[in-house]
């Protein structure tokens, strides 16, 4: 089983969730690779922090070219950043390294780039990838004042793709967020899927802690449903 990691917004904490995960499935002893699609924003070597941090935390070894197909400098929107650079991001290499991925590993963990509608070319965005690889989806909410919309939109939207939302994860990134609990409760009440866990505020989040954050069990009860 694999999973695609879509927010609400960028910099939700997407990378910090995926990252946990691998930690959790990696723990129960399965073997586990981060994919990072699209990036955007590399450092001097065309390697991404986020993609990086994937790499670290995944127990299969793959090459960073695996994890990460599509790399630009700039941190700006990767279709905007792809047309500068003079690249066009073709979805057919994206699924040739997840293949790849998936004869090796027992979970990916795929992360999008930024929401779940970023647009990647001049007629495909993350939700058509999602679709592409049929992959069931996580949705972090980055919890914050807007998160109940956010979120509710985000999930028709996949919804709308004909995707499954199988859990979703509040990531509080206000401490001093006002109705913090009543937020998460509703959001609880409106959206289908289970809630996997809630990360209280960090200042230096660490994914090995998260991971303890997160009730995986349930995504292993659903694996088992489907299998």
């Amino acid at each position: 089983m694999s999973y695609f990691i879509t927010g609400t917004d960028t910099g939700v904490g997407k990378t910090l969730v995926s990252c946990a995960l691998l930690h959790a499935f990696s723990a129960q002893g399965k073997r586990v690779v981060g994919f990072k699609p699209v990036a955007a924003g590399c450092d001097e070597h065309d390697h991404n922090e986020d993609a990086l941090q994937l790499r670290a935390a995944s127990n299969v070894l793959a090459t960073y070219g695996q994890i990460n197909p599509y790399c630009f400098v700039p941190p700006i929107a990767p279709h905007i950043a792809a047309r500068n650079s003079g690249v066009h991001i073709e979805m057919a290499r994206i699924l040739t390294s997840f293949n790849e991925l998936k004869a090796q590993a027992d979970e990916i963990i795929v992360e999008g780039v930024g929401g779940f509608l970023v647009p990647l070319n001049e007629k495909e965005d993350t939700a058509m990838l999602a679709q592409h690889m049929a992959l069931p989806v996580i949705l972090v909410v980055g919890v914050r004042l807007g998160c109940l919309n956010h979120a509710l939109l985000t999930l028709k939207v996949i919804e709308s793709y004909q995707l499954e939302c199988v859990g979703w994860v509040a990531n509080v990134l206000d401490e001093n967020m006002p109705a913090l609990q009543q937020n998460i409760d509703t959001l609880s009440d409106r959206l289908e899927a289970p809630l996997l866990g809630v990360i209280p505020f960090q200042v230096k989040p660490d994914a090995r802690v998260v991971a303890t954050c997160l009730n995986i069990n349930l995504l292993l009860q659903q694996q088992e449903l489907h299998e």
